[in-house]
């Protein structure tokens, strides 16, 4: 909604897409919260100082091509040219596949639709993959599978403030997005019971009534101990297990193998803590269960997931009102921005691109073959490690995201995008990866195009713009339709994010992720409109699974799933476990954060944070520098002692560039069905480090 030089919005960063009011006043954008339903008028840190990088020095404001090593100002004209003849050099040389498309989790539906479209139609390449893969894609795996449907979370936000008993499992919402903390307050203050699983003793950890404490990597077994103490006590809901799921017998078999002793052992999380925890989530009338980065980033990720939906079945939570079943979505877009194309197996509507009925419906929106629409490519992190290589892509265009930064084994991924032959970023900053671009074009921020996200309760949102981009600055669809006409493809990718998002409600029309009946106008009438909504005089569904899931039969599905041992264990070289997370003050990969000097000086660096007794063996200091090296690479960052960690774990923060980076640490070990990596946990050594 727009008022002169005022205009509603929302926050630039994460899922929860804060409700915000910008204005403008002698040039100088300001920001200001606004009552909405997820933040209620509150924002954090980040939100407040998000208008500052509009015009900050370092904003890109030109084109930069690569000559003689450096990267220099160029005109559009040169920049796309460029772009577009190296394109059809390497794709001549090679074949469709040689060029990979690289998105984000941050982009709008308009961009994350047009940009899967551009890699299927434009480029014919099915080498397409964005970074919510590394954040969503576990929980949005085993939702499929149990559900039917993947939607984060498939009932209001303010269910959680009703609930009698809350469970989260590595979340830690004080921090990483702080105004969900009034609705943890609203449900303390109704007598609430709030259960965290977390290794660490988090902010929202310290919040908890119960706070269960595992080795990182076992929330699986925590899991399936919970649900054998609810079995064992005749805690279930034996009639919705009949009627609303199947599966049941096997899971029965399996958690009878998770006695609370035996877990204890496993986890290090006490008996009785267990069985006070599963008699907490069954004695409440509402119930919620949320699962986050901390259950999710592990090989086992989607195992571990499944785990906790089996108990919230078991239990008969989901599609009971104020109960349920959610994840907690990361990114700005990053329930939208799997939903339209950019993921390398889907098409939009949250369709999957090897189903010869959604090719045929898709394709024909596009006015297309859909004989000539590639097949599906492979994940994020592999697509990254095919880089350069005989078999990969040679040429990458990169939209909205800092892999050298925020992918796994960093150090490897940097060295495969530095192996192409081509490599162009879009961007606003010059991030760590931006700057071995040999094109780097200048993109429209949040505040300077209109567009829609989808926040974590798949609720379509509405982004408008108070001002058109600085400088030269372009939008990303103004960038893809330039390139496209340059490829030869003059129509089909509209500059006009309206009609852009008109032509994503008929192609995701009948599909999972419908959005046929979503409108802007409705979208500002009502504070947002819930998906799937495939009728714009239809209601939307703001609760899903009140009388059946996605499933053919209408079911739950429940899966038996077993703990397993983390890709990497410690050992004698390597004692400790690392795990990984995010700090209040930063976001992501810290190319925005960063650069904000309020929020440079709340968390000016990288950290090792590690328990005092650890230290003590160690003879480490407070604020001493340390070196923690991992199979894959090492880092040097000052000690930060605290006996919120475990003894046996170090911490460290990933949104860092250089000797600091986490994730030249973590390991690149994948999840066999969502292709997640192994973030949370691996083993590593901790040492003084060798002063200069």
């Amino acid at each position: 909604m727009t008022d002169g030089d005022r205009v509603e919005t929302h926050c630039p960063y994460c899922a929860l897409q804060c409700g915000m009011t910008l204005r403008t006043d002698d040039d100088l954008i300001s920001v200001e919260p606004r009552d909405f339903p997820t933040n209620r008028g509150g924002l954090c840190q980040k939100g407040w100082t998000a208008a500052e990088l509009l015009d900050h020095p370092e904003r890109l404001l030109t084109p930069l091509v690569r000559r003689d090593g450096e990267l220099t100002p160029a005109t559009w004209d040169e920049a796309l040219t460029l772009v577009a003849d190296r394109i059809e050099d390497i794709r001549q040389r090679y074949d469709e596949n040689a060029v990979a498309v690289f998105g984000g989790g941050g982009l709008t539906n308009e961009k994350s639709y047009a940009l899967g479209k551009f890699a299927r139609v434009a480029l014919r390449t099915r080498n397409i993959d964005y970074n919510g893969r590394f954040c969503m894609s576990s929980a949005a795996a085993a939702g499929i599978r149990a559900f039917g449907i993947d939607r984060g979370l498939p009932f209001p936000l303010s269910d959680v403030g009703e609930a009698d008993t809350l469970l989260l499992v590595g979340a830690n919402v004080a921090e990483t997005m702080p105004p969900f903390g009034r609705w943890l307050a609203d449900q303390k203050a109704r007598g609430g019971t709030l259960i965290v699983v977390d290794p660490r003793a988090t902010p929202t950890a310290k919040q908890a009534t119960l706070h269960l404490q595992p080795t990182p990597g076992t929330d699986l077994a925590i899991a399936n101990a919970l649900l054998h103490v609810a079995l064992t006590e005749g805690l279930l809901d034996k009639d919705y297990l009949a009627e609303r799921t199947t599966g049941f017998d096997d899971v029965r078999r399996t958690v009878a193998n998770y006695w609370p002793a035996r877990v204890e052992r496993l986890t290090g999380v006490p008996v009785a803590d267990l069985e006070a925890a599963a008699r907490a989530l069954a004695g409440g009338e509402r119930v919620i269960i949320l699962t986050a980065r901390g259950a999710e980033q592990h090989a086992k990720g989607v195992d571990t997931v499944s785990a906790f939906i089996n108990l919230a079945l078991a239990l008969g939570l989901p599609g009971r009102p104020g109960s349920g079943y959610g994840c907690l979505t990361g990114q700005g877009n990053g329930q939208g921005g799997r939903e339209h194309g950019q993921k390398a197996d889907q098409l939009p509507g949250y369709r999957k691109i090897d189903d010869p009925a959604a090719r045929q419906h898709v394709a024909g929106v596009w006015g297309i073959d859909p004989d000539s629409l590639p097949g599906p490519g492979v994940s994020a992190y592999e697509l990254l490690d095919s880089l350069g290589t005989d078999a990969g892509p040679k040429a990458m265009l990169l939209f909205g995201s800092n892999p050298v930064v925020s992918a796994p084994r960093a150090g490897r991924v940097t060295e495969r995008i530095k192996s192409l032959e081509f490599l162009v970023v879009a961007d606003f900053l010059l991030s760590e990866t931006a700057a071995l671009a040999d094109v780097v074009l200048p993109t429209a921020m949040w505040a300077e195009e209109d567009g829609t996200m989808t926040n974590l309760e798949g609720r379509v949102l509405r982004r408008h713009a108070i001002r058109r981009p600085p400088g030269q600055a372009r939008t990303d669809l103004q960038i893809l339709h330039a390139l496209a006409e340059r490829l030869g493809v003059d129509r089909g990718f509209p500059e006009d994010p309206a009609e852009v998002f008109g032509e994503l409600r008929r192609a995701s029309a009948g599909g999972v992720a419908d959005y046929a009946g979503v409108t802007w106008e409705r979208i500002d009438a009502n504070d947002g409109v819930f998906w799937p909504c495939p009728d714009t005089d239809g209601p939307d569904t703001p609760r899903m699974f009140t009388e059946r899931f996605g499933t053919p039969d209408g079911r739950a599905r429940m899966v038996a799933v077993e703990h397993r041992a983390a890709a990497e264990e410690p050992c004698a070289d390597y004692p400790l476990y690392l795990t990984t997370g995010r700090v209040l003050a930063q976001y992501q990969s810290g190319t925005q954060t960063r650069r904000v000097g309020a929020l440079r000086r709340a968390a000016p660096h990288a950290f090792v944070e590690l328990h005092p007794d650890l230290a003590g063996r160690l003879g480490v200091t407070d604020g001493e520098s340390l070196t923690v090296t991992s199979r894959r690479g090492e880092v040097t960052a000052p000690a930060r002692l605290s006996d919120a960690i475990r003894a046996d774990t170090v911490f460290m923060p990933f949104h860092w560039a250089g000797a600091g980076r986490a994730n030249s640490l973590t390991n690149d070990a994948l999840d066999p069905t969502s292709r997640m990596p192994e973030f949370k946990v691996c083993a590593v050594r901790v040492e003084r480090a060798e002063q200069p």
